[in-house]
């Protein structure tokens, strides 16, 4: 028998039986009008364990899951833990083509999906791979009823049959730059995170943890920490701004997050001026960079409860964040910032030659912590580029302050070269927001004969708002001179975003550079 590593940290099982012996009579989860203690939701992930197994899933077998915010997803995910198996999540907004990527590169076996709404995606997907077995939440033809098989079980004590050196997750990156990316975890790092987000984010004496993002991706971050705290989690299907204020009201939820476009569109939303969300003591934000402007109108709406998390799938999106203490109106700088290292992360600033740049310098945000990946998924060179040096090289380049606040300027691919200057989006993008009439702004580059990229802004105003290009023009170039300034800017009802609300500037540039020689990132 193989020595066992002494040093690694429990499994993500173990994380769950923890808090459901902790707490057995709390509210543990609340969805579609179920509410379940926490000794029912052990009960729960006991029959979904046993049904997986009957179903001949174990230690080392790959499953992945395509389904809308529901509580059998996190049953499932807590099952699949105790079975040692591993778990890809299916973004349930991405496309076909990406899903059966995904479960071909994975080396899925077994695909679970939810009857509710993406049983004909699911069997698209399973187009894909003849020998995956398929199953379902609820009743769908081609596959067998998971649920309906559970729900005939009796429950059984949970036994955790993985390692915490297991291979937890399979995570996919978002591919904005090519073919989504299988980050690998083991159980360690993802425990890991979570302790991290209990001493690095801001959380109230009772837990009630609003979900309205996929919990298959950043969301779910907060679920087992909620647990471990004896919080509640309250599942949404998806984020609707009326039905969110309304459940803040109703459940008196004091825990949230959103990417910034979703508060932005709260702070627009006439609901919000009749809904009482003096519950909520946290919000937490990330995904996407936030116009310090409107961080501020919403500190001046919510109150001081926002702390933003920012991170990548490689370091389980736990790398920095900005304390609610950092979110102070008399203090401002901070609040265009990331924050600081959370707990248990080396954060630096270094060169391309590894040598930390002097502060105030741009260079690349890189990670040490407990909570890094293992490596992508049969990508050995991709691996080697992004561990190069002993570091996690995350792409984005940042400064850091004499506060140690680090300040991201913007991804190295989406950084514009005009006339040989380099101009990082994120910082006109800010000063866009910054204009009283916007409500966001999407900066890119396009092709130009002169400067071979120019600068140009995607704006959408704020309902009844008015300004013309003129003036928002002069307005950027006031603050940032002329080489940061757009050639042009172009109105519009929204801005299309990815999967994870982040807006989607392939997309914005896919139009411009379709016939160019530049490569779109």
């Amino acid at each position: 028998m193989p020595q066992a590593n002494v040093h690694a940290t429990c499994t993500v099982g173990e994380i769950f039986r923890m808090a459901i012996a902790r707490y057995p009579d709390r509210e543990a989860l609340v969805c579609r009008d179920q509410r379940y203690s926490y000794r029912a939701m052990g009960e729960e992930i006991s029959k979904f364990t046993q049904a997986l197994a009957a179903r001949g899933v174990g230690r080392g077998d790959a499953v992945a899951m395509l389904t809308a915010n529901r509580a059998e997803a996190v049953f499932v995910q807590a099952a699949l833990a105790h079975l040692g198996a591993r778990l890809t999540w299916l973004h349930p907004l991405g496309s076909v083509a990406d899903h059966q990527f995904i479960v071909e590169d994975a080396e899925i076996t077994t695909l679970i999906v939810d009857a509710d709404g993406y049983a004909e995606k699911g069997r698209a997907v399973a187009d894909a791979a003849p020998q995956m077995r398929c199953l379902s939440f609820g009743p769908a033809e081609g596959m067998d009823d998971l649920s309906a098989q559970a729900a005939g079980l009796s429950p059984a004590p949970l036994t955790d049959m993985g390692d915490p050196d297991d291979i937890a997750y399979i995570l996919y990156t978002g591919g904005t730059t090519g073919r989504p990316k299988g980050v690998v975890h083991r159980h360690t790092s993802f425990v890991s995170s979570y302790l991290i987000a209990l001493h690095g984010w801001d959380w109230p004496g009772e837990a009630r943890t609003l979900a309205a993002t996929p919990i298959s991706h950043a969301a779910g971050a907060l679920i087992p920490p909620t647990f471990l705290l004896g919080g509640t989690v309250h599942l949404l299907a998806g984020f609707d701004p009326e039905e969110y204020l309304d459940t803040i009201a109703r459940e008196k939820i004091t825990v949230g997050f959103l990417v910034p476009t979703m508060i932005y569109v709260l702070l627009d939303h006439p609901a919000l001026e009749r809904t009482d969300v003096a519950s909520l003591q946290t919000m937490l934000y990330g995904a996407a960079p936030m116009s310090p402007t409107r961080l501020k109108e919403a500190m001046t709406r919510f109150g001081a409860v926002f702390t933003q998390a920012y991170g990548q799938t490689e370091v389980t999106a736990m790398g920095c964040s900005l304390r609610q203490s950092d979110h102070d109106p008399e203090d401002p700088e901070p609040l265009a910032s990331c924050g600081r290292p959370m707990p248990g992360n080396l954060v630096r600033i270094l060169d391309e030659e590894l040598n930390e740049v002097p502060q105030g310098e741009v260079g690349e945000i890189c990670f040490r912590s407990p909570n890094t990946m293992v490596e992508y998924w049969k990508r050995p060179e991709e691996t080697a580029a992004t561990l190069r040096g002993g570091w996690l090289h995350t792409g984005d380049m940042a400064r850091m302050d004499e506060r140690g606040f680090i300040y991201i300027v913007d991804r190295s691919k989406d950084m514009i070269v005009t006339g040989g200057f380099n101009v990082f989006p994120r910082e006109v993008e800010d000063v866009l927001t910054a204009h009283p009439a916007v409500a966001m702004a999407a900066v890119i580059g396009v092709p130009d004969p002169k400067w071979g990229e120019a600068v140009m802004g995607i704006v959408v105003l704020r309902p009844d708002a008015a300004v013309d290009e003129t003036a928002l023009i002069a307005h950027v170039k006031q603050a940032k001179g002329s080489v940061q300034t757009p050639k042009s800017i172009v109105f519009a009802d929204e801005l299309p975003v990815t999967g994870l609300g982040k807006p989607d500037k392939k997309a914005l540039r896919a139009q411009y550079w379709k016939d160019q020689d530049r490569q779109v990132g």
